[in-house]
């Protein structure tokens, strides 16, 4: 509001722009509205009073306007657009087709209209508490505490309860709801397959030995209403449910049966657990031992136990390859002693290894009979016979 005006001798002087509208009043009463113009009002004893408002896309006070309805509807009518709202509804505003204003339940509104379309759209929110899409894209600058939202993702199930009643399983993409007079809320429940470590504490095998078993176990969700209803927190409560089932496991195992039957443990624990939730909608993929950890002393007899097996296999696959060989060399030797060839074969093959390893070698015959009886003489076979 802006006040252009002045006093000249007995004249009261108003200059109202474009885009601004004058209220005249004498002694408090409205006489009548100043449109934009230079006006020059006789006024000798000062009884007039004019306000200037700006009138492009602007309110007016609610209170003054019960008051000026009152004394001059047709006025009110003429310049002013009121949006009242009742207890379940709320009316969205728009100024020159563009929306501005969201109004909450019993609530009011004026609106200058001389220079400003307005345009009232009413959403009676008491039936289906969804948003439109419509009125979703008109009330998104305006967001205010009638409505809730919520996006779903691909991966989720969105289940949508009305004062805690469920009342449907949600799509995924965007959803935005009505809050009024109402309670709303969206539960988004992953349905991908999830990773829950479980840290068992000190249990007692069947022959008294302490030891803590580490697990890990697949899960998802298959049925999210039944889920919902069944489950309050699905890790917390499928943690506690192989707690107890690998005590109860343990307990009726000695330490070598659990460390040696890993595999039937997994079973065992798979069929405990599935059982157990087959009515909760969780679905349980894998579930097996990752760790057994063990106490300091019991972890270095074991240790020992585990290094003494091992020699003891290391030495008795030497002891067997040292028979084979023997073996070998028995038939090897067989067959030499049968076979005079094969013996000097065997000779010759060890000389030439010999010959491989020396740099040089110098041959002499004896008797001047040269080279060509060393070499007839090195490959002989058997002694010449006496004549």
């Amino acid at each position: 509001m802006t006040l252009n005006k002045g006093w000249h001798l007995l004249t009261l002087n108003v200059t109202v722009k474009d885009g601004e509208r004058a209220l005249l009043t004498r002694n408090g009463q409205l006489v009548r509205v100043l449109a934009p113009g230079k006006h020059r009002l006789f006024d000798p004893l000062h009884e007039l009073k004019a306000e200037v408002f700006d009138v492009v896309r602007s309110e007016f006070s609610a209170e003054r306007y019960a008051v000026l309805k009152a004394a001059r509807p047709d006025l009110a009518a003429e310049l002013f657009e009121a949006v009242e709202t009742g207890a379940d509804e709320v009316a969205i505003v728009s100024l020159d087709g563009r929306p501005v204003h969201l109004l909450t339940p019993w609530q009011t509104r004026v609106y200058w209209k001389v220079a400003t379309r307005i345009d009232v759209e009413r959403v009676d929110v008491s039936g289906d508490p969804k948003v439109s899409a419509r009125h979703l894209a008109k009330i998104e600058r305006n967001r205010s505490a009638v409505t809730s939202e919520t996006v779903v993702e691909n991966h989720e199930a969105g289940l949508l309860y009305v004062e805690g009643r469920l009342v449907e399983r949600l799509a995924p993409g965007r959803h935005a709801f009505w809050t009024v007079g109402r309670k709303i809320e969206v539960k988004r429940l992953d349905l991908r397959p999830q990773a829950v470590e479980i840290t068992a504490q000190e249990m007692l095998t069947k022959d008294r030995i302490a030891l803590r078993v580490t697990l890990t176990a697949f899960r998802r969700i298959v049925d999210p209403e039944r889920t919902v209803a069944t489950v309050p927190d699905v890790d917390a409560w499928l943690y506690r449910l192989v707690q107890f089932a690998i005590r109860e496991a343990v307990a009726s195992r000695t330490l070598d049966e659990v460390l040696s039957a890993k595999a039937a443990l997994d079973a065992e624990l798979r069929d405990y657990v599935r059982a157990r939730v087959a009515e909760s909608g969780v679905e349980v993929t894998e579930l097996g031992v990752k760790d057994v950890i063990l106490p300091g002393e019991i972890r270095e007899l074991v240790n020992k136990v585990v290094e003494a097996e091992r020699v003891a296999k290391a030495n008795l696959i030497r002891r067997q390859e040292e028979t084979a060989a023997t073996r070998s060399l028995l038939n090897t030797a067989r067959l030499m002693e049968e076979n005079p060839l094969l013996l000097r074969l065997k000779e010759l093959e060890s000389l030439e290894r010999l010959v491989e390893k020396v740099g040089r070698i110098d041959l002499h015959a004896g008797n001047g009979e040269g080279l060509d009886a060393l070499l007839t003489r090195l490959v002989r076979l058997k002694a010449p016979e006496s004549a």
